[in-house]
């Protein structure tokens, strides 16, 4: 496993899918240039983020012209792109696309739907209901958008599914502007948010988050790359830009033969102790060691 990523900081143009389409053509076009084998974008960059009311106007299936457009790219350069997705029965969702050698991978559905502050995303769309990872000819990889990352269970359940790596597009607002301090509050929360991810899960970190402004909010960017030790080994600004950095293998296995969490983990456990927490008898029972097998 080696492979050039490169992770594209764009500012998209708000409902303007046409736009943002021509940008994602001239930012892989940037990528391959530079031998990029996988390239990634932000949460939502075929849309914007604070959509709203034009959530369900934007919205268009994964078959259709303006998806299948970047799909066809992925020949050259695998991709990891963002956009909202309209279901056969007329649901939308906050969906990531991973397409590579010409065809649709894998849909990641975001689960996790902030509701706080300034963000509404329950009101305009549906929660995914899946957490699995995708197997590409650079690995496999857990795809998580924004939200899920800050439920540390999304990441768990990639990690045990066997993700080499967590691709994690983010629209991440600037909040904390009014303090002393020399980063942001919500640049330093991410911080500590992605080296944890790339520590106890022992993979590698693709944070790709936007820039720009829309409805009053900016986007602070500082998309970043995390070794499977948690190093922070390349990192952007706060304007758009391409970050490129190396993925192979031997951080990976140095770090899962120093400390072997995989191995030690223990997802019947937690199986049962979920069960036991919801009152679950079925999943208790099923969860139960065969003693009698002697």
């Amino acid at each position: 496993m080696s492979v050039q990523v490169a992770l594209c900081q764009l500012r998209p143009v708000l409902g303007d899918a046409a736009q943002n389409l021509a940008a994602h053509h001239a930012w892989l076009d940037r990528a391959i240039e530079h031998e990029a084998g996988l390239a990634i974008f932000p949460e939502l960059s075929l849309h914007g983020y604070f959509l709203r009311d034009l959530t369900q106007e934007v919205a268009v299936p994964v078959d259709h012209q303006v998806v299948q457009d970047l799909v066809a790219r992925s020949r050259d350069c695998s991709l990891v792109f963002g956009f909202v997705e309209e279901s056969p029965d007329h649901r939308f969702y906050n969906s990531v696309v991973f397409a590579e050698d010409g065809e649709v991978k894998h849909v990641h559905r975001k689960v996790h739907l902030p509701d706080y502050g300034i963000f509404e995303e329950g009101r305009y769309f549906a929660a995914g209901n899946e957490i699995g990872v995708v197997q590409s000819k650079h690995g496999r990889f857990g795809l998580l958008i924004c939200e899920d990352a800050w439920h540390l269970s999304t990441g768990w359940l990639q990690f045990v599914q066997g993700a080499d790596a967590l691709i994690l597009p983010s629209a991440s607002p600037a909040r904390g502007v009014d303090t002393e301090e020399s980063e942001l509050s919500s640049q330093a929360s991410w911080h500590t948010l992605v080296a944890a991810h790339a520590l106890f899960f022992q993979s590698w970190v693709f944070h790709c988050n936007r820039v720009g402004f829309e409805d009053g909010a900016m986007f602070w960017g500082g998309s970043s790359v995390l070794d499977p030790f948690g190093d922070r080994v390349a990192h952007a600004g706060q304007d758009e830009e391409l970050i490129l950095a190396k993925m192979d293998t031997g951080p990976l296995r140095r770090a899962r033969m120093a400390t072997p969490l995989r191995r030690d983990a223990k997802p019947d456990l937690v199986r049962r102790e979920i069960a036991r927490l919801l009152r679950d008898p079925d999943a208790l029972e099923a969860g139960k060691p065969d003693s009698d097998a002697s």
